[in-house]
């Protein structure tokens, strides 16, 4: 069984004059009614779950309950929609410490209890060796959890440090090392997926510093095979927007670790385009959005890459219809010049030309000169 079954229609949607004016598409109907089939088991196990498990005020209040189940649909769609997580997997999610990978782990937990598949999760976690890293906080609260883990260390610190010079950023270096090493230990324990907490604001911000600097049309896929072929990366977490993952974090009280190694250096250029995504975000609510569903909605023919798409091989492919101008009068200045050219010194108008009109009812009429006339239908410019 894979992960497409999860989501599986029990029923077939009907289409409605109400959904076409709201512009809903068929998937926005499909993941409308695959949430609901999901989570019609779903809520009542989770919620009589956390009631017999005592959690607090805060947890069982109607705010955390909606922006929980929002989470947990948003993190199944994406799993269904890249077939992220398959029957008999072995999930290493990537813990950082912060407030997104917090929130990953936490959300496939939820999962995997109401799944009907069977998969693994086991949480990872790669301490530094920065100075004044918190060593305790992640290993107590995962085992308070009783969540299956492996604490790596690895002094990448010290090499970052000693590989970047002075006044350049320190992510790039440090997000190679790390990803060399959770690579080969994902290998090395049969982990099967590799689940990294990046959300959707971090693949727009990621596009954007690709778009700037980097001269490219490119971003953080939501799965992603690894260049040597020996790992799978999967994002759950790209269709949740940032904001959602902090008013998550802050209700769940996760103890979150700050990065003092790169969040302390001034004038990132990630940082730049975060404060530039929120002011687009606070200003224009759904920008965002459609900028992320740009991403999934590309035309390579509309782009310039002669790679991606065969622009030298494009060529003509006239019929026999003659499109003739539609207009009043056709000034042909210069006529022994067009003439000499070869083209028409005096082209035919005509008003209307049914042939090329989109399934509208009209009604032909020839006059003297054989132009065919026709009534167009009035728009209503509001409309």
């Amino acid at each position: 069984m894979t992960v497409a079954t999860l989501f599986t229609p029990k029923f077939t949607p009907e289409f409605d004059e109400k959904s076409a004016d709201a512009g809903l598409t068929n998937h926005d109907l499909k993941t409308d009614i695959d949430s609901r089939v999901y989570e019609d088991v779903a809520d009542d196990e989770i919620e009589e779950e956390g009631l017999v498990a005592g959690q607090s005020a805060s947890l069982e209040s109607a705010q955390f309950l909606k922006l929980q189940k929002k989470l947990r649909r948003q993190v199944s769609w994406a799993i269904r929609d890249f077939n992220m997580i398959e029957d008999g997997d072995v999930v290493m999610v990537c813990v950082s410490g912060g407030k997104d990978s917090y929130t990953l782990l936490d959300i496939l937990l939820l999962l995997k209890r109401i799944a009907p598949i069977n998969f693994d999760i086991v949480a990872v976690n790669l301490d530094q060796k920065q100075p004044g890293y918190p060593e305790d906080i992640l290993p107590t609260y995962l085992n308070e959890q009783g969540i299956a883990h492996y604490i790596l260390e690895k002094d990448t610190y010290s090499i970052v440090k000693s590989v970047v010079p002075e006044g350049k950023t320190y992510c790039s270096a440090c997000s190679r090392l790390r990803r060399g090493s959770l690579y080969g230990f994902a290998k090395q324990i049969g982990a099967t997926k590799i689940a990294l907490g990046h959300h959707r604001d971090d693949m727009l911000a990621t596009f954007f510093l690709n778009l700037f600097h980097g001269g490219a049309l490119k971003s953080m896929p939501p799965k992603l095979l690894s260049d040597d072929k020996q790992n799978l990366l999967i994002r759950p977490l790209a269709y949740v927007e940032e904001k959602d993952i902090i008013e998550y974090a802050r209700l769940k009280e996760f103890p979150i670790i700050p990065c003092n190694l790169c969040g302390s250096q001034t004038n990132l250029q990630r940082a730049i385009i975060n404060d530039m995504l929120r002011e687009w975000d606070d200003a224009h609510p759904q920008r965002l959005a459609s900028i992320f569903k740009a991403m999934q909605n590309v035309a390579p023919s509309q782009l310039a890459d002669r790679e991606l798409f065969d622009f030298e091989k494009l060529s003509l492919e006239r019929d026999d219809n003659e499109r003739v101008f539609e207009g009043d009068n056709i000034q042909a200045g210069q006529t022994d010049s067009l003439a000499e050219i070869g083209l028409p010194v005096s082209p035919r108008t005509q008003t209307f030309n049914p042939k090329f009109a989109s399934d509208k009812p009209y009604e032909a009429k020839t006059t003297e000169n054989h132009r065919t006339a026709q009534k167009i239908p009035t728009i209503n410019p509001v409309l």
